[in-house]
């Protein structure tokens, strides 16, 4: 029944790809941030995550976001869609330093979905896990943190002389990691991420993937995003 619907769900997109996001999630928003930059138009559903819609579950059993259906398949992780945008436009290469060396971006791809994802979601929801294990997981993650930081002070920004993929994908989850606790974070000595995350927070480009989407299970409203 599922691979009967999945295959209705892909001649629906065929005339425009659909983006099922939610507007917090870190992952979600990586992919926004991308699509936004390769002005690659899809038809976004926002979704609550407590109430999730028939017709994501339907399309996608994991459950998660983002998924994105296209007429040939259902992407359901956040750099599969990444780098199917890049693969349809690229108007600024920013896929030329993620290609220069794979597996240094796979490195560094599988220690922020790891490692520091990890850490990161022990200390900001650690009521979930283990309370008093918070710190110790700050601590950890701060690791991780203080290797951009150093990388920072070497280049303008994690990609190079322009803001590129590395910071898309990972700018989301360090704003997450602050929200914890912003002004203990904001004491500490990270000059060069603090001016970047700054710059990344108060862009147009950020101001545009984060603005509120009407729900789209209570709404039936889908936007062009």
């Amino acid at each position: 029944m599922i691979l009967d619907l999945r295959a209705d769900f892909h001649l629906m997109a065929e005339t425009q790809p659909i983006l099922y996001s939610f507007r917090r999630c870190p992952f979600a928003m990586r992919a926004r941030l991308i699509l936004k930059t390769c002005n690659v138009t899809v038809r976004l559903r926002e979704i609550e995550l407590k109430d999730k819609p028939k017709e994501l579950l339907q399309a996608s059993p994991k459950a998660t976001v983002p998924v994105l259906i296209l007429p040939d398949q259902i992407l359901e992780q956040s750099m599969d869609i990444i780098l199917w945008a890049l693969s349809v436009s690229d108007p600024h290469n920013i896929l030329g330093s993620w290609n220069a060396d794979k597996a240094a971006s796979a490195q560094f791809l599988e220690s922020l979905d790891g490692e520091f994802k990890r850490h990161l979601d022990r200390y900001k929801y650690a009521a979930r896990f283990e309370p008093k294990g918070k710190n110790f997981h700050r601590d950890l993650a701060m690791f991780w943190i203080e290797n951009i930081e150093v990388k920072l002070s070497e280049m303008p920004y994690l990609s190079g002389k322009t803001i590129g993929i590395f910071d898309y994908i990972c700018l989301p989850f360090i704003r997450q990691f602050r929200i914890a606790d912003p002004d203990w974070f904001d004491s500490q000595k990270l000059p060069n991420l603090h001016k970047s995350l700054s710059q990344f927070l108060e862009s147009y480009l950020f101001m545009q993937v984060m603005q509120k989407m009407p729900i789209w299970k209570k709404t039936g409203i889908e936007t062009e995003f």
